[in-house]
């Protein structure tokens, strides 16, 4: 497919997406299925224009003065493709698979940019009603802090310690530009492609199935880390999923003790099976999906106890920016409440002197601080340890700056730490 036919399918597939509220995965699905012609090449690029695009809906729409799904095709290419404004009005020439030729107008804003005078919320490509959380985030960086939020994100892995190093991983995919990554010990990163480059796809490689590597973002891994588990203890992931922090967990237990993997959701967790017996990890005990009566009857036993909480998913927009769109005050007021059920839950079951580490891939205050405030009120057995302390004992060397300025939580952001946006509280339970 030439340019113009890849802006035009972009734009029929963004049409499916706003008149069907479809997700962005199932709309693109949906028109390979009808466009069976297009090869990979083509559907790579068509999907990378749709992502940049509600990456960026709300400044691509105001600079085109239009939400139309041509409008924000269009604005979008130059970027997503690779074109130069000229290339992206020449590729608009209404032949029979491209758009209708740019009007004047279309040109100008194309050749214009983003007006400086937008509001906040739009700059920064945020919902309006989101735009106060982001300044009570981030004050005068709010609008910073959004835009690096509309980027496209790396790929991110961790090396299996139980398989290999890290250098060994860097070493297996050099072809694909891997390098280690900047704050996570074990990580390792492949910048994201650009253009119309497409991502490779690194869990098709050989290096993968050995289990050398999983896929985890770089703040994942560090909120992993964080938690403090380690050799012979007794652990708990009590949100698990699908079981990747408990696979860093046990790594850093170097498979001795034990770490119990949970999830109120016994589909979330099925895949942690298969991932468990890659890895070689061999200290996990998988607990029944959904089981609360059996999880309760373990009792205060555990030395570390990970919550990795349910949360709006808004440290993710980079990878998910149809969620951004999706998310609702009502959604985000049952996740806080989803929250402290399960820190009720988690309080139970860390031992005289254990640990509790709270985790949210989230940036939004009420999920975060705002918890922290209340866990701390309801549970005063508990104390909050300053994550730079906690960092020199996990991590150790450089301590990285929280991006909201807390000396005692730590929040990474795609701006402040080129990662992921995720929030990590950790405490300690008294020892009597």
């Amino acid at each position: 497919m030439r340019p113009g036919g890849r802006i035009q399918a972009a734009a029929e597939v963004l049409e499916d997406i706003f008149s069907r509220h479809q997700p962005a995965a199932t709309a693109l699905q949906d028109w390979g299925k009808r466009h069976r012609f297009a090869g990979s090449g083509d559907r790579a690029a068509i999907g990378t224009l749709v992502y940049d695009v509600l990456r960026r809906w709300l400044s691509l729409g105001a600079q085109m003065g239009s939400d139309a799904p041509r409008a924000l095709a269009v604005a979008a290419a130059s970027k997503a493709l690779g074109l130069s404004v000229a290339d992206v009005a020449a590729v608009c020439d209404g032949g029979p698979h491209a758009p209708a030729p740019l009007s004047d107008d279309e040109q100008a804003r194309l050749a214009a940019g983003l007006a400086t005078d937008v509001p906040p919320y739009v700059a920064a490509d945020v919902p309006e009603w989101v735009m106060p959380s982001f300044t009570r985030a981030f004050g005068a960086r709010a609008i910073a802090e959004g835009r690096a939020m509309a980027e496209r994100a790396p790929i991110d892995l961790r090396a299996n310690l139980l398989k290999a190093t890290r250098d060994k991983v860097v070493t297996a995919l050099a072809t694909l530009g891997a390098e280690p990554a900047t704050l996570a010990p074990f990580g390792v990163r492949i910048p994201p492609p650009q253009g119309a480059g497409k991502s490779p796809h690194v869990e098709a490689e050989a290096a993968h199935g050995k289990g050398w590597f999983e896929v985890q973002d770089e703040g994942s891994q560090i909120a992993a880390a964080l938690s403090g588990a380690g050799p012979r203890q007794q652990v708990l992931d009590l949100c698990a999923g699908a079981g990747g922090k408990t696979l860093a967990l046990a790594a850093s237990m170097q498979n001795s003790g034990q770490i119990y993997a949970y999830d109120s959701d016994k589909g979330q967790l099925r895949p942690i099976f298969e991932r468990l017996q890659r890895a070689g990890v061999r200290n996990a005990q998988v607990l029944t999906g959904g089981d609360a009566a059996g999880l309760v009857a373990l009792g205060p036993r555990f030395d570390v106890v990970l919550v990795d909480a349910p949360c709006s998913g808004s440290g993710t927009w980079r990878r998910k920016p149809d969620a951004k769109w999706r998310l609702k005050p009502e959604a985000l007021a049952m996740r806080q409440r989803e929250q402290r059920e399960v820190l009720t839950q988690a309080a139970a079951l860390v031992k005289p002197g254990g640990r509790l580490t709270y985790v949210t891939c989230s940036v939004l205050p009420e999920e975060n601080v705002d918890q922290v405030v209340w866990f701390r009120d309801a549970f005063p057995g508990f104390d909050l340890v300053p994550f730079e302390e906690v960092w020199a004992s996990t991590i150790g060397g450089d301590v990285p700056a929280s991006a909201d300025g807390s000396t005692d939580t730590l929040l990474l952001t795609p701006a402040s730490h080129r990662t992921d946006g995720f929030f990590v509280a950790s405490f300690q339970r008294a020892a009597t």
